[in-house]
């Protein structure tokens, strides 16, 4: 399965955005929450799974969207699935690694 994996570096670290290949440019609502899946965000190039979970694992900050995306995450122990929000069937987490 292959995501989208942006990765942004600056000064302050390492900020990862993955999202599931098919959610690029979607938008999702929660209630009054609202998901932007943006190409200007998350529209990094395509890349296997395996490769977008090395790369988290080195993320100071990261944004994930998508069952595989977020279920890799969780197998990987980088994600706890209690943290896991829902916008109708589409799971998206944040990590903050202080």
């Amino acid at each position: 399965m292959e995501v989208h994996l942006r990765v942004i570096r600056d000064k302050k670290g390492v900020i990862v955005a993955i999202c599931d290949a098919g959610l690029l440019g979607e938008t999702f609502r929660h209630g009054k929450m609202k998901l932007e899946v943006s190409t200007q965000f998350y529209g990094g190039a395509l890349c296997t799974i395996e490769q977008a979970m090395e790369t988290l694992a080195q993320a100071d900050i990261a944004n994930l969207v998508g069952e595989t995306t977020i279920q890799a995450a969780v197998n990987e122990g980088l994600v706890d699935p209690d943290a896991v929000i829902y916008f109708g069937k589409i799971p998206h987490v944040q990590i903050v690694r202080l």
